[in-house]
């Protein structure tokens, strides 16, 4: 296993590096342009539009699937009737992939299908839902499709949080007359910060790993307006022919995800040591 890392993980990467420093095109050379393919990159208007588009994107995916998470796990640690049941229901989305639900939610919200016209049959005829269509709205539309999918995930994530809270604070709260919301503002969410800072490097991977949907959902437009980095990654590796763009540009998604994950990795670690100490 520790061979099978090195050899398709690190090496890997290190050979992308390599590439990036090149002038390659169809396939890699052994020339050095130096940060010439960075200078490239970065002066593409398609990759500063991707990359605005992911920030917008993960905001909102993140936030929102860390809030509705949060809700449906407080919701299911009431000790409903058919908790199992609900579990599923809710974590199902999340064992979907993600060109499947792209698909499913392309046909929700096609205006010729979807909502909108089943809307209008039932006699609204000026009912109006074509943001898949609009360029100002396709991005959110991404958004309700993935946050459908993920919010699952971490529901379970944070139930298993809840479900390690002593019940002797919650005794303590209710003699004391605590708010129940302030006792989750006040002192659950902070004792779920390990089960939160999971559930944020795993989302944020997602965030940066977003490539299916959009294809399956738009294929990145109308025009470039639901363009993501993994899509121009894509494209420019295969589509385009441009070996070298695409690994500065896979460099740079990596230096990302190295720069946000690693603290957030290491507060984790922290709060785990200080919670058994």
């Amino acid at each position: 296993m520790a061979l099978v890392a090195l050899g398709a993980y690190v090496l890997t990467m290190l050979w992308t590096a390599r590439v990036s420093l090149s002038s390659a095109r169809i396939f890699p050379t052994g020339d050095f342009v130096g940060l010439g393919q960075y200078e490239r990159l970065f002066r593409n208007a398609r990759w500063l539009l991707s990359l605005e588009n992911l920030a917008v994107y993960g905001v909102l995916f993140i936030a929102l699937c860390l809030v509705l998470g949060f809700l449906l796990a407080v919701f299911i640690d009431q000790q409903v009737a058919g908790e199992g049941m609900l579990r599923t229901i809710f974590l199902y989305p999340y064992a979907m992939s993600f060109v499947a639900t792209g698909l499913v939610w392309q046909w929700i919200l096609n205006p010729g299908l979807g909502i909108q016209q089943v809307a209008r049959n039932l006699g609204f005829d000026d009912f109006t839902f074509d943001w898949i269509v609009q360029q100002d709205t396709v991005l959110y539309t991404i958004v309700i499709a993935t946050v459908w999918q993920a919010s699952g995930l971490v529901m379970a994530l944070l139930l298993s949080g809840l479900r390690g809270i002593d019940e002797e604070l919650w005794k303590a709260t209710r003699i004391d007359g605590i708010p129940k919301w302030r006792v989750y503002v006040s002192i659950v969410l902070p004792m779920l910060w390990p089960s939160v800072s999971t559930a944020l490097i795993l989302l944020f991977v997602m965030v940066v790993k977003l490539f299916d949907a959009v294809v399956a959902m738009t294929q990145g437009g109308p025009g470039t307006a639901s363009e993501v980095p993994a899509k121009f990654i894509m494209d420019y590796l295969f589509g385009r022919a441009n070996v070298g763009l695409a690994s500065a540009a896979s460099i740079v998604l990596l230096l990302t995800v190295l720069a946000i994950v690693a603290p957030l990795y290491y507060a984790r670690s922290r709060a785990l040591e200080r919670s058994r100490a």
